[in-house]
């Protein structure tokens, strides 16, 4: 682990060559493999707070140059810049989801598509290269949805737009068994058997 002052150099580095690569667009970060760097004391807690040197970054701006460069590989994730590559820690997922639009469509609500905007501000609609997925939450019984953001990044829904969600939800037969979802792009998101989502919510 690098010292104080090597961390603060580093990051230094980091935030003028991220804001480099953005100039002209967002960042290319699946195309950069760039050496390891090593490990820097960065880390993104569960509730979307970004933590340097154990200190919440309160500059939305800064949060939002990073967010762009965030890489993931398998579990580990990365800030990398066409030279560098720094590990960082992800308590649960890098994102939020913070605000969700509904888009009706022109017909029934099966044309429907959800959109939500992440703690970085960045709108993403849910539907195909976009699922949402659902998963147990061992201290509490009920469940924690995701939206996929890109490149394996995911944004955690707030437990409020998970009560949004289960208002829009509705009922379909999935291989001989009754599943309550959601629809939205076109694509049908199992949340749960139909039968144990009172509970879940």
């Amino acid at each position: 682990m690098a010292k104080k002052g090597q961390e603060l150099q580093g990051i230094e580095s980091l935030q003028a060559a991220a804001r480099r690569a953005a100039r002209t667009g967002p960042p290319p970060v699946h195309l950069w493999n760039p050496p390891f760097c090593g490990d820097l004391d960065m880390r993104i807690s569960a509730d979307g707070t970004w933590h340097y040197l154990k200190t919440p970054i309160g500059r939305p701006a800064l949060v939002k140059l990073f967010a762009s460069v965030l890489k993931r590989e398998g579990d580990k994730y990365f800030l990398v810049t066409p030279v560098e590559k720094v590990g960082i820690v992800v308590e649960d997922a890098p994102f939020l989801a913070v605000e969700m639009r509904v888009d009706a469509g022109d017909g029934p609500h099966r044309n429907r598509t959800l959109h939500f905007r992440t703690n970085v501000d960045d709108w993403v609609a849910c539907g195909p290269g976009h699922p949402l997925r659902f998963e147990p939450e061992p201290d509490t019984g009920g469940l924690k949805p995701y939206l996929h953001v890109r490149r394996d990044l995911w944004a955690r829904v707030t437990r409020a737009l998970f009560y949004d969600l289960v208002e829009l939800g509705e009922e379909r037969e999935l291989d001989g068994v009754p599943m309550f979802g959601i629809v939205s792009g076109g694509e049908f998101y199992p949340m749960a058997r139909a039968d144990e989502v009172r509970e879940l919510a």
